[in-house]
């Protein structure tokens, strides 16, 4: 496994005390190959090797090829090939259950809108119906912050307990976001219903080690050009504001949210990471300035990659700073620099 993800994992479970506890436990994930996913096993990984923790991991995935394959020097280490739009039929102790099977590239979201729908709203009743038939512990739903949508006039933040922005449903695109509002409605009607035990928690934009460079993300575009010498070509007016979440500080929020939160419903950003996305291609060129990269504007209004349309709107990490004791690590010099290490050395 690669140093950094080791480090991280590290990092992970020294800022969970709860999850060094946790042995000869199972853990169930979907969407095990994507960088959420795969970053969840392979802190899991570390904690067996260095805790005892013996703890079982089983990865759901489509395509196992796709995996880190030191995950498989784990002896509790288990594949299941699954396509989360049908039902979840197998008989496997799973105690925490983790649902991060989702399509994160825009273009996908763009061009299989449906099947996007689908991944978010059929995956998780299928992965729920599962875990209460099988009295799974723990349920945790990795949502997005496109569920809030566009902000209303003089609105920053976005809080859980706070009003939504504006989502145009008749928007193919959108159906990304609308099937994660379905999911997380799912799994409140989950716990009142049946008692199970769900979480969800609301990413802000993530990045990190094992994320693709070529999935249409700004962030992706980004990385690719400074990995190829290329220079960063603006092609909006870059106004867009967002939050930067290394992949390593948005994974001890998961476990903290799953393990100890007391709430459902939790927001995961960094707040000293909010730039436009004009000022995060300043800031990595200038991080980069011995490979002679500039920044380039050329617009284009097409937006045929897929991106959303919400251009305003912070998430506030406010509530998981104060009620679990949450706080970013890396900024987005320290997180971008680690990440384009791990993209080079492998």
């Amino acid at each position: 496994m690669n140093h950094i993800i080791v480090e991280d994992a590290r990092n992970i479970i020294k800022n969970n005390p709860s999850l060094k506890k946790i042995k000869n436990s199972s853990f169930g994930i979907t969407g095990a190959s994507g960088m959420i996913g795969s970053y969840i096993i392979s802190t899991l990984i570390v904690l067996n090797k260095e805790y005892n923790a013996n703890n079982k991991i089983i990865a759901f995935v489509r395509n196992k090829n796709k995996l880190d394959k030191s995950f498989f020097e784990d002896k509790n280490f288990e594949t299941i090939i699954y396509d989360v739009t049908n039902p979840l039929n197998c008989d496997i102790k799973i105690d925490y259950f983790i649902h991060a099977a989702s399509p994160a590239s825009p273009i996908i979201m763009k061009n299989r809108p449906f099947e996007t729908n689908l991944a978010n709203t059929v995956g998780c009743a299928n992965t729920l119906k599962f875990s209460i038939q099988n009295k799974v512990k723990k349920f945790l739903f990795i949502s997005s912050r496109e569920i809030y949508g566009q902000p209303n006039a003089n609105q920053e933040y976005f809080y859980e307990d706070g009003e939504l922005g504006y989502v145009d449903n008749l928007i193919p695109r959108n159906g990304y976001a609308e099937g994660k509002r379905a999911a997380e409605n799912m799994c409140i009607s989950c716990k009142e219903e049946y008692g199970l035990d769900t979480k969800i928690v609301r990413l802000a934009h993530t990045y990190g080690p094992y994320m693709s460079i070529n999935d249409g993300r700004v962030q992706a575009d980004f990385l690719k050009n400074i990995v190829n010498h290329e220079n960063i070509v603006m092609k909006s007016s870059g106004e867009s504001v967002r939050t930067y979440t290394y992949v390593g500080d948005a994974v001890t929020a998961i476990f903290k949210v799953l393990l100890d939160s007391k709430d459902i419903v939790y927001n995961i950003s960094s707040p000293e990471s909010k730039v436009t996305i004009r000022e995060l291609a300043e800031r990595l060129v200038n991080l980069y300035k011995d490979r002679g990269i500039k920044l380039v504007t050329n617009i284009d209004n097409s937006n045929n990659k897929g991106n959303a349309s919400f251009t305003l709107g912070i998430l506030s990490s406010d509530k998981i700073e104060k009620e679990l004791n949450w706080k970013s690590i890396y900024s987005i010099e320290e997180g971008f620099k680690r990440t384009i290490n791990y993209i080079e050395n492998n």
